[in-house]
C-alpha cells in the first residue's frame, strides 16, 4: 500500500530527540528558544512564537487582539474546521466567503464585499502550500480602515482590520520573494505529523506587526499567555535564586516541547534544500505524467508572483460529480493507493449546518471540492510509487467515467 503522508523518521531526528531527553530538558527549553529563533531567521518575520498547535496559535492571536462576542471574523468556505472552530471559541461569528476556482485561495472581491463594521480580523488560508494574494489584501485592509471600529487599545494602535493568516500548509512558500511568515500582520505555521515540516505536533506564530507595536513585547506578553499567565518559564526559573513566580492572567496551556522542537530543529536545517527539492520535483513529476490527459485539472504550484511550499497535490477530474469522485477514490484505494480529500468545506459540516450555513451558497468551493482527490507526497516517495499512483488514477477515472 503507498501511503498518503508519513512523516520522515530518520537516525537524524531519533539521535537528537535521544539527546534531548538525556540534556534534562524535555519540556519548553533551549531548543524551543533555538527553533523560534531559526524560525524567524528563515522566514523573515519579527518575531516567532513555537506552541503546540497552529490551533492554539490562531485562538490566541484572537484572544490578544480582544476578538469576542458581536464581532466578525471572515475566513474562506473552504478550509479545515481548526479555522472557523477558534473563532467559535472565543465568541466570535466566522463570516465565510467563497475562494478562487483556479487556485483555491480565498477570493478578495468575495472578502471585500463581506466587511462590516463589525470586522476584526480577516483569516486567510494559504491552500496546499500556495500563498494568497498578500499585496493586496494588506491593501484593503488600508482601503477600509475608516469602517474599523476598535473595541480595546490593541486594536486602537492597528487601527485597522487584523490579517490573521493560517500559514498551516505554506511553511517555505514564497510571494515576491519573501517567504511566508513575513507577508502580513500575523501567520501561525502547522507542524502537524503531516505537514512538510513535522514536530510530531506543534505550530508556530509568525509576528510581523507593524509600528507603532513592538514585536518583541508582543512576544513576551504571549508567551505569559500561553503558559498559564505565568512570568516565568521553567527555564527562566532555573536561575540561581529565581524560583518565584507570580500569576498575572488566566493564561492557557500550549507551550511547545524541547522534544518536539528538536525534530523542528533538523528538519528546518534540511528543509529549504533537500525537503523542498523533494516534494518540488515529486508534484512536477505528478504534473508531467497527468498533463496529457484532458480530463484533469491540474494544480497550480508557481505564478509569476508566488510560489507553493507544494504540500499537496490537489488534482481535480472535470465534469464529475461529487457521487463519481468519491468511486474513484474507492477504485484508487481498490488498488492499494493512499488519497485523500483536501477539504470538507466547513459550511458542510454538520455543527455549522445546524448553525445556518450552507455549502451549496459557496458555489465555487463547491464545485473544487466535489472534484478534488489529493494525491501522495512525502518525503520518500520514489518515482516508481509516483507511476503507480498516476496509473491508478486514470484506472479509476476510466472505470468510473
Amino acid at each position: 500500500m503507498i501511503p498518503f503522508s508519513p512523516p520522515r523518521i530518520d537516525d537524524k531526528i531519533c539521535n537528537e530527540v535521544v539527546a534531548a531527553l538525556k540534556s534534562g530538558w524535555i519540556t519548553t527549553g533551549p531548543r524551543t528558544k533555538n527553533f523560534e529563533k531559526k524560525i524567524t531567521e528563515y522566514c523573515g518575520n519579527q518575531n516567532t512564537l513555537c506552541l503546540n498547535s497552529a490551533t492554539a496559535g490562531l485562538e490566541i492571536m484572537l484572544r490578544w487582539f480582544g476578538v469576542g462576542e458581536g464581532d466578525e471574523v471572515i475566513l474562506p468556505a473552504y478550509t479545515y474546521s481548526a479555522t472557523a472552530n477558534v473563532v467559535m471559541h472565543v465568541g466570535a461569528r466566522p463570516v465565510f466567503v467563497d475562494v478562487n476556482a483556479l487556485d483555491f485561495n480565498i477570493d478578495i472581491n468575495e472578502i471585500e464585499k463581506a466587511i462590516t463594521s463589525k470586522t476584526k480580523v480577516i483569516m486567510p488560508v494559504d491552500f496546499g502550500g500556495l500563498p494568497c494574494d498578500y499585496n493586496e489584501m494588506n491593501a484593503l485592509v488600508q482601503k477600509h480602515q475608516a469602517r474599523f471600529v476598535a473595541a480595546n487599545e490593541i486594536q486602537k494602535k492597528l487601527g485597522r482590520i487584523l490579517i490573521l493568516s493560517d500559514s498551516a500548509h505554506s511553511f517555505g512558500g514564497s510571494y515576491q520573494e519573501k517567504k511566508t511568515g513575513s507577508l502580513t500582520d500575523v501567520s501561525v505555521f502547522s507542524f502537524h505529523a503531516v505537514k512538510n515540516l513535522s514536530t510530531a505536533e506543534g505550530g508556530a506564530v509568525a509576528l510581523n506587526l507593524p509600528e507603532p507595536f513592538d514585536n518583541q513585547e508582543v512576544y513576551n506578553k504571549l508567551c505569559i499567555s500561553t503558559l498559564h499567565g505565568q512570568n516565568k518559564d521553567a527555564l527562566a526559573k532555573t536561575q540561581k535564586g529565581n524560583w518565584r513566580y507570580d500569576i498575572v492572567e488566566a493564561g492557557y496551556k500550549c507551550n511547545m516541547t524541547d522534544l518536539t522542537a528538536a525534530i523542528g530543529l533538523i528538519e528546518l536545517e534540511r528543509y529549504e534544500n533537500d525537503t523542498l527539492v523533494k516534494r518540488k520535483h515529486q508534484v512536477e513529476l505528478y504534473s508531467g505524467l497527468l498533463s496529457s490527459d484532458e480530463r484533469f485539472e491540474l494544480p497550480v504550484f508557481k505564478t509569476d508572483k508566488k510560489t507553493s511550499s507544494f504540500h499537496l497535490y490537489p488534482l481535480r477530474i472535470k465534469g464529475v460529480s461529487e457521487q463519481q469522485r468519491d468511486a474513484i477514490i474507492q477504485e484508487i484505494f481498490n488498488a492499494d493507493v493512499s488519497v485523500n480529500v483536501h477539504f470538507i468545506p466547513v459550511p458542510a459540516m454538520s455543527f455549522y449546518k445546524k448553525m445556518g450555513y450552507d455549502v451549496m451558497n459557496y458555489k465555487t468551493t463547491y464545485d473544487n471540492f466535489s472534484r478534488e482527490i489529493s494525491l501522495p507526497v512525502f518525503y520518500d516517495l520514489s518515482d516508481a510509487q509516483i507511476q503507480t499512483v498516476v496509473n491508478a488514477v486514470i484506472a479509476a477515472v476510466n472505470k468510473v467515467c
